[in-house]
């Protein structure tokens, strides 16, 4: 398939080829090497031991390899491949296998080149080559006699940084060699660190390649969710080297073949090595919650797709995102719940073995787990795994599960994000094959299945007077979301007050849809008082005190009454970490749902005004301001740096500046522009925007500042006012996207029509004209969902008055 620029090819050649003869093509070919841009060979300039060096590294996947070298570049044409490589004699130079040899020669000029040839790969598909050419240096270890090395920049490598890497690599290898019962087939593992990989990783068979930001840790950061991530991303990536690399996808529609399952098994990864690993809770926050939020039945699409509709490179790059990870692993969460983890574990080992070194499709996948399935009498299901799988991935959007608990009646509906006024969308005839595992008064029930619209389930009436209540979905296996009826929301919230594991889930639903009354949601809320799980907390105020509902100013009317609810309810759970934060912060270090969570639970009582609050993030700034090596605590820096400039002056503002002056790590200045733009001060914003454009002395290439003041409380103002006389050396600096982007952070309190004519007049002459189209339209949807917001805001306030 042509693309990049790279179509086909055609040779004439110069007699007829005879059927059944080998033949051998040897052609010479060129292409360019661009820098940082992910997409076939390129090369990143980085500062090591003080000086600037640089290196050259791949990523082949999707579509890449064509621009590296010709060949048929698609995953199901696997074929063996034997690479050399010639560079300079003072680097090394890796591939997918171990070095087979090393040479030398000579060139024209009587330079000395060395020749690396690397062993022969097994079968395996175009994007899972790879290469790189570096002034590394590295650590290794031996796993079951196999060299695990990890590559990084030689002053990373002495400072330790790559230690916890390698200390967990080996011992993940083996664990899902032994879960899948098949030996890693390579005879070693590079992995290597790059200063630049867009934040990401890739998984190519023998030489994975990560972002450092995702690899690397530093040894002295005590408090902070990196091993965390790094845990989950290498998992996620050796994950691959059985789905993905073993067993390939057909096509790229069914691309979550490998990126659900390696998504799914990060999780069994972790929890092995840490078995008090709150599984479920996490899997909420980081996987499901996310594309819940995302998969209306409008919008979102199918997590398998027909293949003729994705060829071009772009069409398939489009993939890569939530629905293909994240519902791609809470499908095959949904499956193992519904069979059991030895099924599940027993189908996917069959699977695996049978199409070793070669392709599959879903239906592969299906038919493995129907065997497995067949094979005993345990588990009965109401119809074959294909069709409750197909209903699952070929269909975008969930449904959402109701419950009448006077009734026991049970219906699905697709969840529609508002309750939708055009009918003919009800009429889609979309049914799912739903699993529900419930419980009754705290014991857990047989599964039961939901395979058509309704059904009455008799077992799941309560009754109004005794004490009776039902949970569906359980720990939140399955893909859909539950609503019950007035009663049975009523038992739930007198079971809420007893038991917070079952609170957990429920703060996560409410205001996402209009299927639960906002006042419902609030009640629940009441009981927080008591509430010592911050990761509850978390739910709550995630949902509780969004983005919108900070920015907006016309939310004055509510803000006194929140702050009054929720300050009374907060000062507990605040009391006991604030404490934990100035006396011992480093017990936090093996708590991760609270190294996940403290950062909201800071922002919002900062944001509340709280004074503690505010004199912590004071003493923790400016300790750190005279004592530099007195790292803030990463889950909370970004709030402390926030309020440290907040209630400061320019004198606190000139020294962030300086420290990102001397700063090379971009995650660490992204944080550093971000709280500059958190000044108070008018003219210290107006100054900072001026520095963005004549980018001297400083250039501020991670992160578009003028955005970034544009998002903040006062310089949303700021920024508009800075816009008309300088739009044009915006544009230069950032890009003509960029004032799109502006217009709508700019106009993200809209709500009116005047206010809508106002920002385009405003904005007229900067865009071009296909971009105002878009962008009228753009802007109504935020009008209409600010008016949604101020209806539920107007409910809320009217609530809160009451409740206060």
């Amino acid at each position: 398939p042509g693309s990049g620029g790279a179509g086909y090819m055609v040779l004439e050649l110069g007699g007829t080829l005879q059927p059944g003869s080998q033949y051998e093509l040897q052609l010479s070919f060129s292409g360019l090497v661009y820098q940082d841009l992910r997409e076939g060979l390129f090369f990143n300039v980085y500062t090591d031991q003080g000086e600037r060096r640089a290196l050259v590294a791949s990523q082949m996947e999707p579509t890449f390899a064509r621009s590296v070298f010709p060949c048929f570049d698609e995953p199901a044409l696997k074929a063996t491949f034997n690479i050399t490589i010639i560079h300079h004699p003072s680097y090394v130079a890796l591939s997918n296998m171990p070095k087979l040899g090393q040479s030398a020669r000579r060139d024209a000029n009587g330079s000395i080149w060395t020749v690396t040839t690397f062993s022969t790969t097994p079968h395996m598909p175009t994007y899972l080559v790879a290469l790189a050419v570096c002034d590394y240096a590295h650590v290794d270890r031996t796993e079951r006699g196999k060299e695990i090395r990890i590559w990084a920049r030689k002053d990373a490598i002495a400072n330790g940084n790559a230690d916890f890497a390698l200390n967990i690599t080996g011992p993940i290898f083996s664990f899902l060699e032994d879960l899948f019962n098949i030996s890693y087939p390579l005879p070693k593992t590079d992995i290597i660190a790059l200063p630049t990989f867009d934040n990401s990783a890739m998984e190519n068979w023998g030489l994975l390649i990560f972002d450092e930001s995702l690899l690397l840790m530093q040894p002295n950061d005590r408090v902070t969710d990196k091993k965390a991530v790094i845990s989950f991303i290498l998992s996620h990536e050796i994950g691959h080297q059985w789905f993905g690399n073993l067993v390939t996808m057909n096509w790229w529609n069914d691309i979550w073949l490998k990126e659900g399952f390696a998504s799914y098994f990060e999780f069994g990864v972790i929890n092995n090595f840490n078995p008090k690993f709150p599984r479920n809770e996490i899997f909420f926050s980081n996987i499901l919650h996310n594309v819940l939020s995302e998969d209306h039945a409008l919008v979102s699409r199918a997590v398998s797709l027909k293949v003729e509709n994705f060829t071009e490179t772009s069409e398939i790059n489009e993939l890569f995102d939530l629905f293909t990870y994240n519902k791609g692993a809470s499908l095959a969460r949904m499956l193992s719940s519904f069979l059991n983890e030895n099924l599940f574990i027993s189908a996917l080992k069959s699977y695996l073995k049978t199409f070793s070194y070669s392709n599959a499709e879903q239906d592969d996948l299906w038919r493995h787990f129907q065997m497995v399935i067949d094979d005993q009498n345990k588990i009965l299901l109401p119809a074959t795994v294909k069709s409750i799988m197909d209903s699952w991935t070929h269909q975008s959007g969930f449904p959402v599960i109701t419950l009448n608990v006077s009734t026991g009646a049970v219906k699905q509906e697709p969840f529609y994000l508002g309750k939708v006024k055009n009918e003919t969308l009800l009429t889609r005839n979309d049914t799912w094959i739903v699993p529900i595992l419930w419980i009754k008064n705290g014991l857990t029930q047989s599964l039961v299945w939901l395979d058509k619209s309704s059904k009455i389930f008799p077992e799941m009436q309560v009754s109004a007077s005794d004490h009776d209540w039902v949970i569906l979905n359980l720990n939140m296996t399955g893909y859909y979301r539950v609503n019950y009826d007035k009663l049975g929301w009523k038992k739930l919230n007198q079971q809420l007050e007893k038991d917070p594991k079952v609170r957990f889930v429920y703060f996560f639903e409410p205001n996402r849809n209009n299927y639960i009354e906002i006042e419902t949601a609030l009640d629940l809320t009441k009981y927080l008082a008591e509430e010592d799980e911050i990761i509850v907390w978390y739910a709550v105020l995630v949902n509780l005190v969004t983005k919108d509902l900070v920015f907006d100013v016309n939310s004055y009317d509510m803000y006194p009454l929140l702050k009054k609810y929720l300050l009374k309810r907060l000062i507990s759970i605040w009391n006991m970490y604030s404490t934990l934060i100035r006396e011992n912060m480093a017990t936090l270090q093996d708590d991760y749902l609270a190294l996940v969570a403290l950062e909201k639970l800071f922002e919002t009582a900062c944001w509340l005004g709280l004074e503690d609050c505010l004199q912590l993030s004071r003493e923790l700034f400016k300790n750190w301001v005279h004592h530099p090596e007195n790292e803030i605590p990463s889950p909370i820096k970004s709030v402390i740096l926030c309020y440290g400039i907040a209630l400061g002056s320019e004198e606190e503002w000139d020294f962030l500046l300086n420290m990102y002056a001397n700063k090379t790590k971009e995650e660490e200045k992204i944080q550093l522009a971000y709280a500059m733009s958190c000044s108070k001060d008018p003219w210290i914003l107006n100054r900072y925007l001026e520095y963005a454009i004549t980018a001297s002395p400083f250039t501020f290439n991670e992160t578009n500042v003028i955005e970034v003041v544009a998002a903040s409380e006062v310089g949303r103002y700021i920024a508009k006012d800075f816009l008309v006389n300088n739009w044009q050396a915006v544009a230069e600096r950032y890009g003509t996207q960029s004032l799109v982007t502006l217009m709508y952070i700019i106009g993200r309190t809209i709500s009116t029509d005047l206010q809508i004519t106002e920002l385009q007049q405003f904005f007229g002459n900067m865009l071009e004209e296909h971009q105002r189209l878009t962008v009228h339209a753009k802007l109504q949807t935020i009008k209409n969902k600010n008016l949604e917001n101020r209806t539920r805001d107007a409910r809320m306030t009217a609530w809160l008055r009451r409740n206060t």
